[in-house]
């Protein structure tokens, strides 16, 4: 695993930055902690929100790397999650290695949608 590295000033590219507002749109409508989505190897979207359910538990990430696998995808090119932490857990970094592989980059924006942490899942 690649250790987070904080927000460059890099530009982002209009996918990345349209899984950022599509995150952040679903983590505010739901009113939930975290928003995030991913974007598989075809450049379909998933977007998910925090599941806090008594008898399941998922985070945002979590969530959206779960609905691209039950939809069929193979692999992830991208994956983003807006909260108001300082950086993913090591469980979401996980479940996008598990589907993108190692080097599958994850970028943490906060609610304003600045990115404060690049990382590699």
């Amino acid at each position: 695993m690649t250790t987070p590295q904080p927000q460059q000033d890099a530009p982002l590219g209009p996918e990345d930055q349209k899984l950022i507002t599509l995150a952040r749109s679903t983590r505010a409508r739901n009113a939930v902690p975290e928003g995030a989505a991913v974007r598989d190897e075809t450049g379909r979207t998933y977007v998910a929100g925090t599941v806090a359910l008594d008898s399941l538990r998922l985070s945002a990430l979590q969530t959206a790397v779960a609905m691209a696998v039950a939809s069929g995808a193979q692999s992830l090119e991208a994956a983003v999650v807006v909260t108001a932490a300082d950086g993913a857990a090591e469980a979401d970094l996980a479940a996008v290695r598990d589907l993108g592989g190692a080097g599958t980059p994850v970028l943490v924006a906060g609610p304003d949608a600045a990115v404060k942490v690049r990382a590699e899942a």
